[in-house]
């Protein structure tokens, strides 16, 4: 019994993931996303694109990866990619967040989903490296489909989305690069 509401603990405080809110906004709303629908998108973005991978992949340990990997948010908020100082900044905080959050599971859960979240942020495994391009692509998908919303809000340039977004998501799904650099350079919204 004491398990069982060790883990009820944890999923109600995972719905506290719905109160973040992050830069995109959902492709013709005019709202911001929270960090729950995000997690979502990108577990879907995963399903559809797994078997297009360079290498045979355990899926749903990539499921497991996004779905796990934006929890700290909790704690720490969200911080744009572009932001290099910030993120920065955020991995002891997130590191912290990582520890209470999972810490309220029992303790094999406890450890299996650190395991995995640590995984996903050191991108090693190619489990790992394959979910950061999906988590990476989700948000400039979204972006090419919202007129730069969050690049125009955020003064993000081209070059940025370029230099920040190119070298993981092209590592690890080649064409899904192909099509979003061609639709980056054909948009006319960029700041100049």
């Amino acid at each position: 019994m004491q398990d069982m509401i060790k883990k009820i603990d944890f999923i109600m405080e995972l719905d506290k993931l719905k109160a973040i809110l992050r830069k995109n906004k959902p492709v013709g709303l005019d709202r911001y996303e929270n960090s729950a629908e995000h997690s979502w998108h990108v577990s879907l973005l995963i399903m559809t694109f797994a078997q297009d991978a360079s290498s045979k992949l355990d899926v749903l340990k990539v499921l497991k990866m996004i779905l796990l990997h934006d929890i700290v948010e909790i704690d720490a908020g969200d911080t744009i990619a572009f932001d290099t100082k910030a993120r920065e900044a955020a991995v002891e905080v997130e590191l912290k967040a990582a520890k209470r959050i999972f810490g309220l599971l029992p303790i094999h859960l406890e450890r299996e989903f650190t395991d995995i979240w640590m995984e996903f942020e050191e991108a090693q495994t190619k489990e790992a490296k394959f979910a950061k391009a999906m988590d990476a692509a989700i948000p400039v998908l979204q972006n090419i489909n919202n007129n730069g919303q969050s690049w125009i809000e955020n003064n993000i340039t081209l070059e940025q989305v370029l230099s920040n977004k190119s070298k993981i998501i092209k590592s690890e799904h080649p064409l899904l690069w192909e099509y979003i650099e061609e639709k980056l350079t054909e948009a006319t919204y960029w700041n100049k």
